[in-house]
């Protein structure tokens, strides 16, 4: 129980989280919601809240003559049967010079949310009021007498052929059981469904994990069930929109999206000359940090909201914002240190399927490439407990003005290699632009000039560097191509004509030029492929 100098010292702070006080004597609903909100510590201090009867809310005392009925009358607020479940709850009397106060102590309650007459009440600051939606979600997450987690439940008002039975056959369940075991199971689909959690037989419905993990079109039942990606231009959310896209569909698809996404289009490197004849690679973001928060993102969430999970890049950073905030026994001090599972059928089939562990190391491992790729530490924001924001800063950030990452090379290498550029380079510059009606032979010809031209008047680094050039038997605007294509692996042929200044058809013959050389090759279609560097 609270002592005589901890009282005055709560009484002579403001009102807070932990502390009510009244005057009133009478007002058994007032004091009922006061121990109701304190036994459901929402804000999870995990610290006995007091009620002081016989207190202004300045902390001055009314004098106040405590009698053995208050007592009695707020010792019944536990067993009255009014406040479902029952908190813990101690009632004392103390006495100063100015009057006595009558002291309700109240334990946080580990089975959340406690309700008083059907109704939860909680207590954030010195605000006290009925929970919300969400703030009903957090009271039911943090509880450690665990019901149902939501991905368990049934969905109600779906049936069997909302779910991908071809899916599940072929990639959801042979992973999931062993081959000797799948040989000899008998039962029906629905059994086969119920016993990984991904079917209610009593219902008759699919689980919500059932939905999320095999649905035929999850977003249309669970609203909030994708990934808004955007890409800013600058810093702030009111730059300019590069890109934008929805990661939907069901869990197991979209896991190879994002995966997919992140390699070949969030990952950029570049070359950045060291000297004149060594190069080093610069990396915005490692893929494997940036792919275990995107797997967070769909393994953590909560997806009792109609809000997806946000994955914005702007041009110095990006920042993921998962709705649902920490979970369980997870809390600030403690992470990344303990771990607890929201969704715990999602978390298993995203191990089994081989997207993350459930060795408590991803975040670890994070923070571990991060600071090897030189991004700095990710930064954890847990000021709003209804989501979980990560931001990481890129390696390599776009500023505002800056050339490209191959014209940044392409100029490092010219001024570390040529005391002087011939003019002859700039009038191919432009006659390139006015090219795509010549003919094959005229543009071989004005390779075979631009090549001579810069090979005039270069120094030994410079002979070096040609020598290379002439094993390669690469052209110095071919050279600028495959610049290009390794700063984005993504760029299509009409991005590099506007990079280069020149048409479409001369970028074509150049690129065929560097397949045929056996340089660079593509990988898929012209919708969705990348360049790929040999």
């Amino acid at each position: 129980m609270i002592t005589r100098e901890e009282i005055k010292a709560l009484l002579k702070d403001i009102e807070n989280e932990r502390v009510e006080r009244t005057i009133s004597t009478k007002d058994t609903d007032k004091f009922a919601r006061a121990v109701c909100a304190f036994a459901n510590d929402l804000p999870n201090k995990r610290l006995p809240g007091y009620l002081f009867i016989g207190a202004y809310d300045d902390g001055s005392l009314s004098r106040l003559k405590v009698t053995d009925e208050l007592l009695r009358n707020l010792a019944g607020l536990r067993s009255d049967g009014n406040i479902t479940p029952q908190p813990a709850l101690m009632v004392e009397k103390f006495s100063f010079p100015d009057g006595d106060i009558a002291v309700v102590e109240v334990k946080p309650s580990k089975n959340t949310p406690v309700k008083y007459k059907g109704t939860v009440y909680i207590r954030i600051g010195p605000r006290r009021g009925e929970a919300n939606d969400e703030e009903l979600r957090i009271l039911r997450e943090k509880s450690e007498i665990k019901s149902q987690t939501f991905d368990t439940s049934p969905c109600l008002h779906t049936t069997i052929d909302d779910l991908d039975l071809d899916l599940f056959k072929s990639e959801y369940l042979p992973k999931m059981v062993n081959a000797n075991i799948l040989k000899g199971d008998k039962r029906e689909i629905k059994q086969q469904l119920a016993s990984l959690k991904l079917f209610d037989t009593v219902q008759d419905c699919p689980t919500v994990a059932g939905i999320l993990l095999i649905g035929k079109d999850p977003s249309h039942i669970l609203f909030g069930s994708y990934i808004q990606y955007v890409e800013f231009a600058g810093k702030s959310i009111t730059s300019k929109v590069l890109n934008e896209r929805q990661f939907s569909g069901n869990i197991i698809t979209l896991l190879k999206e994002i995966d997919y996404f992140i390699k070949y289009t969030i990952q950029k490197q570049r070359p950045v000359f060291v000297t004149v004849l060594r190069e080093e690679m610069k990396i915005n973001y490692p893929y494997e940090a940036i792919r275990e928060l995107a797997m967070n993102l769909i393994m953590h969430r909560t997806y009792e909201t109609n809000a997806p999970a946000r994955f914005y890049e702007y041009s110095d950073r990006i920042e993921m914002d998962n709705p649902g905030g920490l979970y369980g026994k997870v809390q600030p001090e403690n992470f990344p240190h303990v771990n607890d599972y929201r969704n715990p059928v999602i978390a298993e089939a995203m191990k089994v399927l081989g997207y993350v562990n459930r060795f408590n190391r991803g975040i670890s491992m994070v923070q571990e490439q991060l600071e090897a790729n030189k991004n700095g530490l990710a930064i954890f924001d847990f000021k709003d407990i209804t989501t979980f924001k990560v931001t990481v800063m890129s390696a390599d950030p776009k500023l505002e003005g800056k050339v490209s990452g191959a014209d940044e090379a392409k100029s490092g290498a010219e001024n570390g290699a040529e005391t002087k550029r011939n003019v002859s380079d700039k009038q191919l510059v432009v006659g390139d632009e006015h090219n795509d009606h010549l003919s094959l032979g005229a543009e071989s010809g004005a390779d075979e000039a631009e090549s001579g031209a810069e090979n005039i008047g270069h120094g030994t680094d410079d002979t070096d560097r040609d020598t290379k050039n002439d094993t390669d038997k690469l052209t110095s605007r071919e050279a600028e191509i495959v610049l290009l294509i390794k700063n984005d692996n993504s760029i299509s042929r009409k991005r590099i004509a506007q990079k280069l200044s020149i048409g479409t058809t001369t970028v074509y013959r150049y690129i065929e030029s560097l397949k045929d050389k056996g340089i660079i090759e593509r990988i898929g279609g012209n919708k969705g492929g990348y360049w790929k560097i040999k």
